[in-house]
């Protein structure tokens, strides 16, 4: 094992940032964790989080219709309506097959959005990045990946997700349990995964092969990453979490890169 769980990292010629956390706060950090990166499809977890505030609030329900012809909040949630990738005809009847899909996340903020009462984006503001005091994080545009921030602020995040402040347990465990379990479908970057899991905003890691976190995470490990060159993943069982940003966006480094540095982070700190 490398003496430091970041020595993977010494050979990048970009920017990178990560933050390793428990529930109680950092443990480890490499890079400038307080410089503004862009998140790409992470801001995903920002979205999925405001919309569980509204369920928890009882404004929205899962089972509210959403999106196309029979969809619902908990199908958009967990790409399952049936909404390709960005834009174009429904490619299928819900709850068939898992498409990943931004404009089936920005369907969903348009629904929450007329639920609350005002724009999506200041209701993930207002419900997750001013009570988690995340104060570079900035939504400007599509929810499903428009924010900017810190590693610092996404850190802030993950420590959210080890230990639930703005919703209840029993949604959060539903909310990072597979959905819909028996669907596959492409996981982008990564080919086709069969089951390819995905909670309400959160892709669950399961059994999928190839991944982009380690094999040393929990099949219970849940997160999202980001064209960006961005992730957060969320390791229940070792207590753990990780925040990489970085100022390239996702390629063949990434794929090689992330599942190293992850088993390299938990080989170090997990419990």
């Amino acid at each position: 094992m490398s003496a430091t769980p970041f020595a993977s990292l010494e050979d990048l010629s970009f920017p990178v940032a990560v933050v390793v956390s428990d529930a109680d706060g950092v443990l480890d950090s490499s890079g400038e964790i307080h410089e503004t990166f862009r998140w790409a499809s992470v801001t995903k977890l920002l979205a999925g989080m405001a919309t569980l505030v509204a369920v928890e609030r009882g404004m929205v329900s899962l089972d509210d219709p959403a999106g196309p012809e029979g969809s619902t909040v908990r199908h958009l949630l967990a790409h399952a309506s049936g909404l390709p990738f960005e834009d174009g005809a429904v490619l299928q009847s819900p709850g068939r097959r898992r498409v990943y899909s931004n404009l089936g996340i920005e369907a969903l903020g348009d629904y929450v959005s007329e639920q609350v009462g005002g724009d999506f984006d200041v209701w993930i503001e207002e419900t997750v990045l001013h009570p988690l005091a995340m104060s570079t994080v900035f939504v400007d545009g599509s929810p499903a990946h428009a924010a900017t921030g810190s590693a610092a602020d996404l850190a802030i995040l993950s420590r959210e997700c080890l230990a639930p402040t703005l919703i209840g347990e029993e949604l959060f465990s539903e909310a990072t349990s597979a959905v819909y379990p028996e669907l596959a479908g492409v996981l982008p970057g990564f080919g086709r995964q069969d089951p390819n899991s995905w909670g309400l905003g959160f892709e669950i890691r399961g059994e999928k092969s190839p991944h982009w976190t380690g094999s040393r995470n929990s099949p219970e490990t849940f997160g999202h990453f980001g064209q960006s060159g961005s992730f957060l993943w969320v390791d229940p069982r070792a207590g753990i979490a990780t925040a990489f940003l970085g100022a390239q966006s996702f390629s063949s480094w990434a794929a090689d890169l992330w599942p190293r540095l992850s088993d390299d982070i938990l080989a170090a700190h997990a419990r």
